[in-house]
């Protein structure tokens, strides 16, 4: 007699998963948060003796500083972010499945190349002698070229130019599987389109608008690339302290003490989004 197939794979066909899973995964994490507890020996040596003085490091006003930096970056990229993408995820999944398809693809595009490639592009163009200055003194906007690199305004543009897609297609998403006859419902019951709007669209994609969020805030104060680059080392990451604590510094222990604690502001943050999204508390807010 045949036995009946259920569906669930067996220990064989889960045990490459689960080696993966601690190797790859669990193993580095439990290295990285015994690492944090050791000291260091100087010149990249390691001395395997518990102790708390690299979390005690942190709440140095310099290293303070660097997190309230990079969450200062962080919260203004995802503010600019929302403001650009929200719309922007929102009509386009109202487009024709044609336009769909062509707004879908310009928006693949940049992650079809280097993220550094891009941002050299993007230094190339901003430069003191770049096409955009030249384009601006040829039309008299500008008397004299515009010093745009390496100041806090375009390292925001340069967290907005890498993220934002992934606001746009994570609201996208939520849009795309909305339910409008609840809002066509809200309109025959006398609803204007803002009310309408704020009162069941907004709800109804808030899910795909927190991950949004979570995609967005989480990386930007971790993208230490970006900041060099565009901000010319003005601008200190947590992801740049990190690096230089790798490199510069070699205190692996304390460059482990702050990625753990990166990792659980991180953490925290996809609590509050599973709390928020939880399915009881969406029928709540309706």
């Amino acid at each position: 007699m045949n036995k009946k197939h259920t569906g669930k794979p067996g220990l064989a066909g889960a045990l490459p998963m689960y080696l993966f899973t601690i190797i790859f995964i669990l193993g580095p994490l439990l290295y990285m948060l015994v690492l944090s507890f050791a000291k260091n020996g100087g010149s990249g040596a390691v001395i395997w003796q518990f102790s708390g003085d690299n979390y005690r490091r942190i709440l140095d006003p310099v290293y303070l500083q660097t997190f309230t930096q990079s969450f200062q970056l962080a919260f203004t990229s995802t503010v600019c972010i929302v403001l650009i993408g929200y719309p922007f995820g929102y009509f386009m999944a109202k487009l024709t499945g044609e336009w769909k398809k062509r707004v879908m693809f310009l928006l693949m595009i940049p992650f079809w190349t280097s993220a550094l490639m891009r941002l050299y592009g993007w230094i190339i163009i901003l430069q003191t002698r770049g096409p955009l200055n030249q384009f601006f003194l040829m039309t008299g906007l500008i008397r004299e070229p515009w010093k745009m690199l390496y100041s806090y305004p375009v390292v925001v543009f340069g967290m907005i130019y890498m993220l934002c897609p992934f606001m746009i297609l994570a609201v996208y998403s939520s849009v795309e599987k909305m339910d409008w006859s609840l809002v066509e419902a809200s309109r025959d019951l006398g609803a204007s389109r803002f009310t309408a709007f704020m009162t069941v669209t907004l709800k109804l994609t808030m899910p795909g608008l927190l991950s949004g969020i979570i995609l967005t805030f989480v990386p930007s104060m971790g993208l230490f690339f970006v900041a060099d680059l565009l901000g010319g080392n003005k601008i200190v990451l947590v992801g740049s302290l990190i690096q230089d604590q790798l490199t510069r510094g070699s205190n692996w222990p304390f460059a482990a003490a702050l990625a753990v604690i990166l990792m659980v502001m991180t953490l925290i943050l996809i609590q509050v989004y599973k709390r928020l999204t939880n399915a009881d508390e969406v029928e709540g807010w309706l």
